[in-house]
């Protein structure tokens, strides 16, 4: 019960938005009663903290056996973004943004560890695509890692790219895209390029 109640509430949390959730939405939305909620959380902040940390991990998990796959640097990101939407549900109503303002302890955490994660990933990659000639030799490798993470942080920032603006799927198609663009070869290029149309058709 205890797992069914944590993928429940990861599920509306994701839909509606950490703030919007009560523990009675939970409960009608599962019939059960709150108590069998308590019984297993003993306030909403501890399932908000399982709830995000169980799909972080998820998440990472998930971006690991991608990896480890080791396909063409730029696949793989291509890939990795695919997943991470699949399971983010389009972020309608801004987890990430909703994490910070009303769980900020909980949101400089998470920030810390998906640094983390994807400091490894994204020096791993491309240092690959370096080694296969479709990334450019002459990168600082650290400095276009953390660039890269801080983009991604603040694309998911509506008082920066207000949903009424940019859908999310195409803030991240072009943030991928700028990124990519701006360290890629002549030979990643073409590489980049087919991808791109591919995605398109």
């Amino acid at each position: 019960m205890r797992e069914k109640i944590l993928h429940k509430a990861t599920d509306m949390f994701l839909t509606l938005g950490f703030k919007s959730v009560t523990m009675d939405d939970l409960a009608n939305e599962m019939g059960i009663s709150k108590k069998t909620i308590y019984s297993h959380f003993e306030n909403k902040t501890k399932l908000v903290e399982e709830s995000v940390m169980d799909l972080f991990w998820f998440i990472s998990n998930g971006i690991d056996e991608i990896v480890s796959v080791q396909k063409d640097p730029i696949e793989e990101l291509y890939e990795i973004k695919k997943f991470v939407m699949c399971h983010l549900k389009d972020e309608k109503s801004s987890p990430q943004y909703q994490l910070q303002k009303y769980y900020p302890k909980l949101h400089d955490t998470l920030k810390k560890k998906q640094f983390e994660v994807m400091q490894k990933c994204v020096l791993d990659n491309i240092k690959r695509g370096i080694k296969l000639g479709i990334y450019r030799d002459n990168l600082n490798v650290e400095f276009v890692a953390r660039i890269y993470f801080s983009g991604v942080i603040s694309i998911k920032d509506p008082s920066l790219f207000p949903m009424s603006m940019f859908s999310h799927p195409l803030l991240e198609d072009s943030f991928l895209e700028y990124h990519l663009r701006g360290i890629v070869t002549p030979k990643g290029r073409k590489k980049l390029n087919s991808i791109i149309n591919s995605n398109q058709e």
